[in-house]
């Protein structure tokens, strides 16, 4: 399907993106014509991570559209904490640090989106409009719309409430009353009424729609969208190693790609559907392919591919299979200096090692075995290779001249378990 401004909202359902939405007939009037659209992202990190996609890529469907996204940084919100989804208070960051952050991820998110034309996007910062509020004004304008019987009633407060030992400061307790007002200030400065963002946040943003209507006599919108989950009610978007990050510092290319190509089948519709711009008829028609030979994963293949292209680029889709495909079809010549910085910074188990140490001593730091006579039995039994080659002498040095890039040795044990070893520098 062809994305237009008639037919976004069938859009969003079919691909799974519309959690709750108000007033959705009138809010399907008011897109008809090209209009503002915004989605809030608050700085708790110098990177967003894989969830973030969602919002990000809905923008860029809004946009698609011909409707003009306003991508918010919460420089303010960023210093207060937002207590939906958490079970105890946040720690409050400093104000550089913050700033930092708001600075990073509006390098990041830039990517994402298209900044020219009638519907060129724009980054906002909260703290722009928060920072020379006096708080006079605050509780006099802001303030006086809220009422805190229903504040207390609202899901991430309630939660807080009835957790022993918890309960919320009055910081984050205010966190809507800040939201609230950026959808009032984005209406005035930008002409935005719609707002988008994780199903969470349905509570802030309906405070936002009120205020607008209190204080400019117009009507805005709320679009949420459901957060991630995984068939097997596993987290989205957690690995053995913590979370799946944009950054390429934090979370290389290679192993954001792995993410993706081990999605299970029973997901791999769903991320097809909210995490890239396939048509519902490619998709449908991907899918039924790979149900023909699951052993393929073409399915999931191609998820790997488009996303990986879409945050890191062509470059990183070609490195990330081509170790892929040098791991597991033993063809490690190809791989390239990058590929192994790639592996050492979190794609495979590896050790730092001096020149000449020794084989067994550099298997149990490496983790390939848990003592030197277990990596002992493994060399003798013809079960350990270097870089493709066989190591039968259990008194093996380790030669850097004979490595890759005379830096890098791939300790392959049995058929399938890779592990790196890495010169000291």
């Amino acid at each position: 399907m062809q994305q237009t401004r008639e037919n976004l909202i069938e859009e969003f359902t079919w691909r799974g993106l519309i959690a709750q939405v108000s007033n959705e007939e009138k809010l399907a009037e008011h897109l008809a014509q090209p209009r503002c659209v915004y989605c809030g992202f608050d700085p708790t990190a110098d990177s967003l991570h894989i969830g973030s996609l969602v919002p990000l890529l809905a923008l860029k469907r809004f946009q698609l559209a011909g409707h003009r996204p306003v991508l918010l940084l919460g420089g303010a919100t960023g210093l207060v904490g937002d207590p939906s989804g958490r079970a105890d208070e946040r720690s409050l960051n400093q104000s550089a640090i913050v700033g930092q952050w708001v600075e990073s991820l509006r390098a990041q998110i830039s990517r994402f989106l298209d900044f020219e034309g009638s519907a060129g996007a724009t980054v906002r910062n909260n703290l722009d409009w928060t920072q020379e509020l006096d708080v006079i004004s605050f509780l006099r304008d802001i303030g006086k719309h809220f009422s805190v019987n229903a504040m207390v009633q609202r899901d991430s407060v309630k939660a807080r409430l009835e957790r022993e030992g918890q309960g919320i400061s009055y910081t984050e307790f205010s966190y809507m009353l800040l939201q609230a007002m950026d959808f009032l200030e984005l209406a005035k400065r930008e002409k935005c009424f719609v707002q988008i963002g994780g199903s969470d946040q349905w509570g802030n943003i309906v405070s936002g729609i009120d205020l607008i209507r209190r204080h400019m006599g117009e009507d805005a919108y709320a679009l949420t969208m459901p957060l991630v989950t995984k068939a097997d009610g596993s987290k989205f978007g957690k690995t053995a190693v913590g979370a799946v990050w944009l950054d390429s510092s934090k979370t290389s290319p290679y192993s954001f790609y792995q993410f993706w190509l081990n999605s299970a089948d029973a997901d791999v519709e769903k991320f097809l559907k909210l995490f890239t711009f396939m048509s519902q008829q490619d998709i449908r028609a991907l899918v039924e392919s790979a149900a023909e030979a699951p052993e393929q994963r073409i399915a999931q293949r191609e998820l790997a591919r488009q996303v990986t292209q879409m945050v890191h680029g062509d470059l990183a889709v070609d490195s990330a299979e081509r170790i892929s495909e040098s791991l597991f079809g033993g063809d490690e010549a190809k791989l390239q200096r990058e590929d192994f910085l790639q592996l050492q910074q979190d794609g495979i188990d590896s050790a730092v090692v001096e020149e000449a140490s020794g084989l067994l001593n550099a298997m149990v730091a490496m983790g390939a075995a848990k003592s030197t006579g277990e990596a002992r039995k493994l060399v003798l039994g013809n079960g350990v290779r270097l870089n493709g080659q066989l190591v039968g002498d259990i008194k093996h040095k380790i030669n850097f001249s004979e490595a890759y890039f005379d830096s890098f040795f791939l300790l392959r044990k049995g058929k399938k378990q890779h592990y790196l070893l890495v010169r000291e520098d």
